[in-house]
């Protein structure tokens, strides 16, 4: 009896550790590698507006918003390219443009990012709000989670995944643990959601 006792401890904790691996499983992902843009200048895309001051051009100075073809139209100077550029980028070009028509030395000309409108990522399945959620500042899985408004009763946190557009090697699927992230023992697999993600909660 006292054999059959242990026997059986011995094979519900075998099947509990079992279990506990399946709802949780192991995961190796090396989420270090994942881009932080926090920190660094803002990337201009389609939609997002800067706003320019041309001391003594007025007809220059004032609010742009980049195009679809990525390059905006200044009076007297022409074309700048503004997608896939920072805005420090865009006044270092109208500087170089400006050398034509004002002394040199004497352009004081100023460019700073007015408004976000391209930064947007999905949040999708268990939720309480999936939805298109366009942030003015970049957010971390946790903020995006609870700007979609938490998970549904029914949410298996531990199994969520982040889909991400690599460009021309496709689309990567990240695994995350969200109870992990709480928890504090896997902090590092709360990366900043990037424009065009896709997070989903089964």
């Amino acid at each position: 009896m006292h054999k059959r006792f242990h026997w059986h401890t011995g094979l519900i904790f075998a099947l509990s550790l079992s279990w506990a691996s399946c709802g949780a499983p192991a995961i190796k992902y090396n989420y270090a590698a994942e881009p932080d843009p926090r920190g660094k200048e803002f990337v201009l895309e389609v939609s997002d507006q800067i706003h320019v001051m041309v001391r003594g051009q007025n007809d220059l100075s004032g609010k742009y918003t980049v195009p679809a073809h990525g390059t905006i139209d200044f009076p007297m100077i022409g074309t700048i390219p503004a997608r896939g550029k920072t805005a420090t980028a865009v006044r270092a070009a109208i500087v170089l443009k400006l050398k034509d028509y004002v002394k040199e030395g004497t352009a004081q000309v100023s460019v700073r990012l007015s408004s976000v409108n391209s930064y947007k990522f999905t949040v999708s399945g268990e939720v309480a709000r999936g939805n298109l959620f366009k942030p003015k500042t970049y957010l971390t899985l946790t903020e995006a989670v609870a700007m979609a408004g938490g998970f549904s009763r029914f949410a298996s946190r531990t199994r969520m995944y982040i889909l991400r557009d690599t460009g021309g090697k496709g689309v990567k699927k990240i695994p995350i643990n969200y109870d992990a992230i709480v928890s504090g023992k896997r902090p590092e697999m709360n990366i900043v959601i990037l424009s065009g993600d896709v997070i989903h909660v089964p």
